[in-house]
């Protein structure tokens, strides 16, 4: 376990908590291999009914910590990052979010796995895979449009750019926005609310509504591994990481169609 995820499991909820806040809850590799094992405890122990997914009142997540994640192999399926992401997909029973500060690219993700998902009005979403010269992921290229639609989609996706949880809420992302101070204690209410309910009642409700995409998931998981994994190791991208971890705006006016990688 890492010492930056921390698990309770109490009247039911197996709370997950992402603790690194001096670096923005930024998620390496142990930290997704540590969610990843909560999330097959909850699947497997009967005792946990419900699992709830928090960061802390600054922030949910800046995503992945860049310098950990290119520090490791992009093609191995096992990865703890892949792990996560199988495992929060394929959740049979009930994931509830409690979201405040910024949730970036899986932070936010992530979220469209989630069954409940509540924002604090600090909330700060950003899917910036283009402006890294990657792709998608998560499913993401599925289910945000199924969400949200495919034009809203597009400008989220292409863009890149941070939008509140207003506008999460609009399209469907967030079921509620709450004033920060509240967020988590109305997550952690609902999650316990749902403690009590009959545990195969929900189970079943929840495999029903996702029945009819439990199948395109994974498929869709692999393809945009494939597409990202190619473009991590493109010109552009390495451009791009460059230009993050120095500071400065990136250039990507030498890269042209095809011969971007």
């Amino acid at each position: 376990m890492s010492e930056n995820i921390v698990t309770e499991l109490a009247l039911g909820v197996l709370r997950i908590e992402m603790r690194r806040p001096e670096k923005k809850n930024a998620l390496t590799g142990p930290m997704y291999a540590a969610m990843a094992d909560a999330l097959e405890r909850a699947a497997r122990e009967d005792a946990v009914r419900v699992v709830l997914i928090h960061g802390q009142s600054e922030v949910f997540t800046a995503g992945n910590d860049l310098a950990d994640f290119l520090d490791g192999p992009a093609d191995d399926p096992n990865r703890p990052v892949f792990r996560f992401l199988r495992n929060i997909a394929a959740a049979p029973k009930p994931l509830v979010a409690a979201v405040t500060g910024n949730a970036v690219g899986v932070g936010t993700t992530m979220l469209l796995h989630c069954d409940l998902v509540y924002a604090g009005e600090s909330a700060r979403f950003q899917l910036p895979f283009v402006n890294l010269a990657l792709c998608p992921e998560a499913a993401s290229s599925l289910l945000l449009p199924r969400l949200a639609g495919h034009q809203r989609a597009a400008e989220l996706l292409f863009f890149g750019e941070p939008f509140g949880a207003a506008k999460a809420h609009e399209i469907g992302l967030a079921n509620a926005v709450l004033p920060d101070a509240g967020v988590f204690a109305h997550a952690r209410e609902r999650a316990q609310k749902l403690a009590t309910l009959p545990a195969a009642s929900l189970r079943e409700t929840k495999r029903l509504l996702k029945q009819s995409i439990a199948a395109l998931v994974p498929q869709v998981m692999q393809d945009e591994g494939e597409i990202f994994k190619r473009q991590l190791a493109s010109p552009a991208a390495k451009e791009a990481f460059s230009a993050f971890l120095e500071k400065r705006k990136p250039d990507f006016s030498k890269f042209q169609g095809a011969s971007e990688g």
